[in-house]
């Protein structure tokens, strides 16, 4: 199935079905303009085929937008990521794929979801570096990170991060004097977090420190992450980076 998009001056977007058959959108989801282009793709496409029902319906999200708003941090603030998955369980898919998702909150709240995991992008890290030591950075990671090391049969390292009068402190539990390092987390805003991590990871003797994220937003923070991480891995989900520092896996055309 094939279809276009148009987008008007005063914002408004449109779809247009070129060749019908069963739907595939992927699309990055990152924005709430993605989510509109999902939607009037979806309302074209069941015009057409409302009566038609051995076709399949299936929405591949890459970077879904409002995933780390799983819960509501004030009681008089919004559920940001209920609204957002609300909005896409009206289109009333057959399959919602989201690659590597914040937390399990975003497959619960969406219908017919399933979980794309990272595990093939942090391999291809992983062989790279040369076979280094996983470093899950907080305790949220920990699980994945754990799944992922036991598939590669490699070392995992935890390391968990508390504030003392406002000062991140970060404890190591492990050794990882003279190894290669991988920090292994789903999504960077920033490179605070990770920088501060690397340096801890150098102190206590590590070789070198590499970073794998799934989705590399790094809206701030990413001059300052040069400082103390050797490279980065992460995929195009979010957006394109044209930078020698970072390594990246396309998981979509854009």
């Amino acid at each position: 199935m094939t279809y276009e998009i148009k987008n008007f001056k005063d914002g408004q977007v449109t779809a247009k079905i070129i060749e019908s058959g069963d739907l595939h959108i992927k699309i990055r989801g990152n924005s709430y303009e993605d989510l509109f282009r999902i939607a009037s793709i979806k309302e074209a496409w069941d015009n057409e085929n409302t009566t038609n029902k051995k076709l399949t319906t299936t929405l591949t999200i890459y970077c879904l937008i409002g995933q780390r708003s799983d819960r509501r941090f004030n009681d008089l603030e919004s559920f940001d990521l209920k609204i957002i998955t609300s909005f896409i369980n009206t289109m009333n898919f057959d399959r919602v794929e989201i690659l590597h998702p914040h937390s399990s909150i975003t497959l619960a709240l969406i219908n017919n979801s399933k979980e794309l995991k990272n595990y093939e992008y942090v391999k291809k890290a992983y062989s790279d570096i040369g076979y280094p030591v996983l470093v899950s950075p907080d305790a949220g990671a920990y699980k994945t990170t754990h799944e992922i090391a036991e598939k590669l049969h490699a070392d995992l390292v935890p390391s968990n991060k508390v504030r003392i009068n406002g000062v991140p402190v970060i404890s190591i539990q492990g050794d990882v004097k003279d190894k290669k390092c991988l920090i292994v987390d789903d999504l960077a805003d920033g490179g605070r977090t990770f920088k501060f991590l690397a340096e801890e990871l150098k102190k206590q003797g590590a070789e070198s420190v590499f970073l794998y994220v799934t989705h590399a937003q790094f809206n701030y923070g990413f001059a300052e992450l040069k400082e103390s991480i050797d490279h980065v891995y992460c995929t195009n989900s979010y957006k394109n980076i044209d930078d020698d520092y970072v390594t990246q896996y396309k998981v979509i055309d854009a």
